[in-house]
């Protein structure tokens, strides 16, 4: 695997500031962890961009600072974007330890052919994204598959317990939480409505003197 590597330097500008070192194509950068001492930094967004394209937030970085001759083994753990346009605000570092586990968020992909698809009107639904791990750094898996065969019927579920990782990676996520599901298309249908026309006054009157018997003249005596 291809080692990710980004250089970066400390940072004096603080606060409100920071937009200024935006607009020359820099963007703060914020590197702490488990007994370190956080540090302000910068780097070249475009170069980070790339870094962070590739990274994700499961691949181990190689952060070099200025001034000093040893990297630091770092991951991503927040990326602040603007709304309404491209570019980066702000990222967070977390500095790693070889021998130390970590938490990260690691996406879940689904992978494989649920035979319950072969029924148009089934369809699969992914209801969680990402699961929580634990583990050592080395570890840390890119993405985590979970394969859809066993989903055969409608109504069908693979929950967190379902998943299978590799030795040495924990789940963290609720054992039922359910991940993926087969479910029924609902097709509404459209009952017609018939629309009794109102007929005028006029013509219910007209009707009911046709239709009513005529009366007998009464009889002489």
């Amino acid at each position: 695997m291809d080692q990710i590597e980004l250089k970066a330097a400390r940072r004096d500008v603080q606060g409100k500031k920071v937009r200024f070192l935006r607009r020359q194509g820099i963007t703060p950068v914020h590197l702490f962890g488990h007994g370190i001492e956080s540090l302000a930094l910068q780097c070249d967004t475009s170069l980070l961009q790339q870094v962070l394209a590739r990274a994700g937030r499961t691949k181990l970085i190689s952060l070099k600072l200025d001034g000093e001759k040893k990297p630091r083994t770092v991951i991503v753990r927040e990326v602040q974007m603007p709304l309404l346009k491209r570019g980066l605000l702000h990222v967070d570092f977390y500095q790693v330890k070889t021998e130390e586990a970590v938490k990260v968020e690691v996406p879940v992909v689904l992978v494989g052919e649920a035979p319950a698809l072969k029924l148009k009107d089934n369809m699969l639904s992914q209801e969680l994204d990402d699961l929580t791990v634990e583990c050592l750094p080395a570890k840390i898996p890119a993405t985590i598959e979970l394969d859809v065969a066993p989903l055969a019927e409608p109504d069908q579920v693979l929950r967190v317990k379902d998943v299978v990782v590799e030795k040495g990676v924990a789940v963290l996520n609720d054992p039922e939480l359910v991940v993926a599901r087969i479910s029924v298309r609902r097709i509404e249908k459209v009952e017609e409505v018939v629309v009794e026309e109102e007929v005028p006054a006029e013509e219910v009157e007209a009707v009911e003197e046709a239709e009513a018997p005529e009366e007998e003249p009464p009889q002489g005596e």
